[in-house]
């Protein structure tokens, strides 16, 4: 399903090498406390989302959809939407949600979170689809959407048949590589040095 998925390309050669690496990808991992019960926790968790996957889309494009400023980074900066991009993103979201759940993670995946992060910016945003939005995402909203998609998984991870101790520990394994994904996304944001 992946390979029909437009502008979805992880593991592309023709991706940029990050620049981070698995060993930066370590330290970061330590610094949010993801191990390898997360990573048993992500794929027990993908299980328990692949058939919801929809159902989740549709929360969040609600969401977004119910904010003005937020719809705005899908629109000509003057309230119209550009529909075939918000398709195209969606489905590489659906996407989004299997990767997350599918480690361990390694440097073909930090090269793919490298490529999200640029295509939220200035430098990339809109050529992967042709789409007539505004130039870039500013970078609060990135950070400040790790809420939402953190806290809304969690009703759909209890539909599975799992104890609360078992939702709780796929829950926390979700918001630490939703951390994760995050900062690394944020750094073609940061000055050179910076990040």
């Amino acid at each position: 399903m992946a390979q029909e998925i437009p502008g979805y390309d992880y593991g592309d050669e023709s991706l940029p090498e990050a620049p981070y690496d698995e060993e930066d990808l370590e330290k970061l991992q330590a610094a949010v406390l993801f191990d390898e019960g997360d990573e048993e926790a992500l794929r027990e968790a993908g299980e328990v989302l692949e058939p919801q996957i929809e159902e989740i889309l549709d929360l969040w494009y609600d969401f977004v959809g119910a904010n003005d400023h937020l719809v705005y980074y899908f629109t000509d900066g003057e309230g119209n939407p550009d529909e075939e991009y918000l398709d195209r993103v969606r489905a590489r979201f659906g996407q989004w949600i299997r990767d997350t759940c599918n480690p361990p993670y390694d440097q073909e995946w930090l090269n793919y979170q490298y490529e999200i992060g640029r295509r939220h910016t200035r430098e990339k945003k809109n050529r992967t689809d042709d789409a007539d939005a505004v130039s870039h995402i500013h970078a609060r909203y990135l950070i400040a959407f790790i809420y939402p998609i953190t806290a809304t998984i969690r009703e759909f991870l209890e539909n599975g048949e799992h104890s609360e101790e078992e939702v709780e520990a796929m829950f926390h394994a979700w918001f630490k590589s939703i951390t994760l994904q995050v900062t690394l996304w944020t750094q073609p944001y940061v000055r050179a040095g910076d990040w």
